[in-house]
């Protein structure tokens, strides 16, 4: 080969620096059967810095290629065994130098040959006799365009990555040709092939028939006059099912405005969609039931009301509530209660006709017309009525399936229901108003019995105006101090004594006057005063009894008729604790009265809350024994002093002889438990001397004593039974006198 001089162009390598590639950071390989262009190579090469490393033929170069890790390679065309096309071919498939750019150097320069190069892989060429001041910077540029492509890749690939975590895909329509072109993960979202041009529409082509109309006139109003895209629907994939996709794109226009392309991308949301079903049922569906909640309801019943004004229809609202079920609740537990409101929503919803229904709601596995509006409470609207009886029909239809009996964890359980029911127009035409008559006819329904319906009436409205006021004054009755306690003394009659007596809440209302206790109790329980009003009672309570002590009386023990909610309260311990302390009561002196059912409801935190109490020193009574579910194994557990015989069977002991026999039983198993045992509700002598004969002879009644004020019952302490008290009964009991009485020595020695 022919040699040339060599010139060094002075300023390249600092040149090379420019480009970003220090001149020590550049290794060449060249590969060349000629020792003296290998030479003149290196020579060029290594005089503005660069590493050069050499071959004499391909099958060498190929080899040396692991070793030198070259950044270019430089290689000859015409050698001997294996040509210079061949050995591209070569170091094209070897991985070190798939990528590495190659520059052929030949003494060809004909297009076939050129040709040739390219399509063995070659990134340049180099036409011989080499002008060896440029050769330098030749490949200064294919190292820079090498880079250029490199960092390219990198970016796509960087690009081409982000958007598969992303599931975000770009795409580009020709409107004119109709033609598409789809990104990788474009291609991969859609279930295009990307090695042929997408045949038809991948985009718009296969939209879910909901949602197929919206997303027409969207594209169709941006390529007639709008800029920009944005649409989200869903696509059918086949077997692949069904995805969301979010579309935004751009419209690109020609000089007249009609739409040339449209450019955008695609991004798959499904997840973003299943979430945020997900919050819409949370936020409008009843966790429990999985029927709509109130939310929900109203958005129904202001469709059902809009529509039925239209069509002069009628629409029936049905407030539902279960009968009884605090009981259940606090006799079998929580999670009994929350089963049977699962299963009453299972009934209520078998119980109404498709035709009942305010609509369709595919998005729900519960009809739309059903919610639970809290509690257990639910609400039913009915729309496509003929006349109102229809609504009684459905009624009816409700409470006979809910008087179906439940299994409920092993447990055999009966419910009922009482429905109220009112009607657009007549009743209302606004969503407040038939919600508010709907439930006020539903108390009337419980008035009438429970277990029924009652439509609205007009009349029912100052009732349900009364009762709403007076929850309103009972709010402030506290505050105004107009609560009182009553008392009423339970009289051993065995030996003429009074024991003890027992505390009952009185509400002197300022316009009202008293107020009966069964008419402000279940109110109070219902709006939660039952608690602030609870407490009042225990402290009142042990401080009157502590105050007649300290005037002398005899030391008897005051009784306090505890609520569930009082009795459930997390710091109840604390709370008799310090209504002992600040009144100076000695706990043996305070009874507490509980309901058996509430005893049942977690019976072992209820064992334990009784021992605890009881090692507070207070008495323990349960109230209206016989009514409830007790069962004897856990009566054994429970610290317990005294069992009360409910009125409900004292009324006709002397007549019936079914409730003669259980206050039998009750009075023989306080004895076989060595419990105390009290009668109340004892009106007659009859019953009295019953009573006594059975073996009872603690009581307390009308026949003794009405419950009085405390400034009464103290005269009852200092004088005796009031006036007007039979004969027959005065001359049995003695009125105990200080420190002289039997009973006072006695409670003082056991004090």
């Amino acid at each position: 080969m022919t040699s040339h001089a060599i010139h060094h162009p002075p300023t390249l390598s600092r040149r090379m620096t420019d480009v970003g590639q220090a001149p020590e950071q550049v290794t060449a390989l060249v590969i060349d059967d000629d020792a003296m262009m290998r030479l003149l190579v290196r020579e060029t090469l290594e005089g503005v810095g660069m590493t050069v490393a050499e071959a004499a033929d391909g099958m060498s170069g190929i080899a040396e290629l692991d070793r030198a890790r070259p950044d270019i390679i430089l290689l000859d065309v015409m050698m001997p065994d294996v040509d210079g096309f061949a050995t591209c071919r070569l170091l094209r498939e070897h991985a070190q130098g798939r990528h590495t750019p190659i520059v052929m150097i030949t003494g060809l320069d004909d297009d076939e040959s050129i040709q040739r190069a390219y399509e063995a892989g070659a990134t340049d060429f180099v036409v011989k006799p080499i002008n060896w001041p440029i050769l330098a910077y030749r490949i200064r540029y294919v190292l820079r365009a090498s880079t250029a492509l490199e960092d390219l890749a990198k970016s796509e690939s960087s690009l081409a990555n982000a958007q598969r975590i992303a599931k975000l895909g770009s795409w580009k329509w020709n409107v004119r040709l109709g033609t598409w072109w789809l990104s990788p993960e474009g291609a991969r979202m859609l279930g295009v092939d990307r090695s042929s041009p997408p045949a038809g529409d991948p985009l718009f082509g296969r939209i879910h028939a909901d949602d197929r109309d919206r997303v027409r006139r969207s594209v169709d109003a941006a390529l007639e006059g709008g800029s920009a895209l944005h649409v989200e629907y869903r696509v059918t994939l086949g077997d692949a099912g069904e995805c969301a996709l979010e579309v935004q794109a751009e419209v690109n226009r020609d000089a007249g405005g009609r739409a040339i392309t449209v450019t955008g991308t695609v991004q798959d949301v499904t997840e973003r969609a299943h979430a945020a079903e997900r919050i819409s049922h949370l936020a409008y569906h009843d966790s429990l039931t999985g029927l709509p909640n109130r939310l929900r309801l109203k958005e129904y019943l202001g469709d059902a009301l809009t529509r039925a004004a239209r069509q002069e229809r009628i629409v029936a609202i049905l407030f539902l509530d279960l009968d009884n079920f605090k009981r259940i609740n606090d006799t079998l537990g929580h999670n009994v209660g929350d089963e049977l409101l699962k299963e009453v929503a299972t009934r209520l919803t078998a119980s109404v006709r498709l035709e009942d229904r305010v609509v369709r709601d595919t998005d729900s596995p519960s009809p739309a017309n059903i919610a639970r509006m809290g509690g257990d409470e639910f609400i039913l609207i009915l729309t496509e009525l003929q006349q109102p009886q229809d609504a009684a029909k459905v009624a009816r239809r409700i409470l006979d399936a809910l008087s179906q009996r439940f299994f409920l964890q092993a447990r055999e359980v009966f419910v009922s229901a009482s429905v109220g029911i009112a009607l657009f127009p007549q009743d209302g035409r606004d969503q407040d108003a038939l919600l508010m008559n709907a439930d006020t006819a539903m108390y009337k329904a419980k008035e009438q019995g429970r277990n029924t319906y009652q439509f609205y009436a007009r009349a029912m409205n100052a009732t349900a105006f009364e009762r709403l006021s007076l929850e309103n004054d009972l709010r402030r009755a506290l505050e105004r101090d107009e609560f009182l306690l009553y008392y009423q003394p339970k009289i051993d009659t065995a030996s003429g004594e009074i024991v003890g007596s027992e505390a009952l809440l009185r509400w002197r209302h300022p316009e009202l006057g008293t107020v009966p206790p069964g008419v402000f109790i279940p109110l109070a329980e219902e709006s939660g005063l039952i608690v602030p009003i609870g407490n009042w009672v225990l402290d009142t309570a042990c401080r009157q009894n502590r105050a007649w002590q300290d005037l002398g009386h005899p030391l008897l023990y005051v009784a306090v008729n505890m609520s569930g909610s009082n009795f459930r309260q997390k710091n109840l311990l604390n709370l008799v604790g310090l209504a002992l302390r600040e009144s100076g009561l000695a706990a043996q002196h305070l009874e507490i009265e509980v309901t058996e059912s509430l005893l049942m409801r977690d019976l072992e935190e209820t064992v334990e809350l009784l021992k605890r109490l009881k090692a507070l020193g207070v008495r323990l009574a349960i109230d209206d024994f016989g009514t409830g579910y007790s069962s004897l194994s856990y009566l054994k557990r429970f610290s317990i002093d005294t069992l009360k015989i409910d009125r409900s069977f004292v009324n006709d002991i002397t007549t019936n002889a079914d409730d003669r026999a259980i206050t039998s039983a009750v009075i023989a198993l306080a004895r076989s438990l060595s419990l105390s045992v009290v009668a109340e509700g004892v009106e007659t002598l009859a019953q009295s001397e019953l009573l006594q004969a059975l073996g009872c002879s603690v009581m307390q009644g009308c026949f003794y004593a009405k419950p009085m004020p405390a400034k009464e019952f103290e005269g009852l302490l200092r004088c005796g039974l009031p006036t007007g008290t039979p004969k027959a009964v005065r001359d049995r009991i003695a009125i105990p006198t200080i420190n002289s009485s039997p009973a006072h020595s006695r409670l003082t020695a056991n004090a």
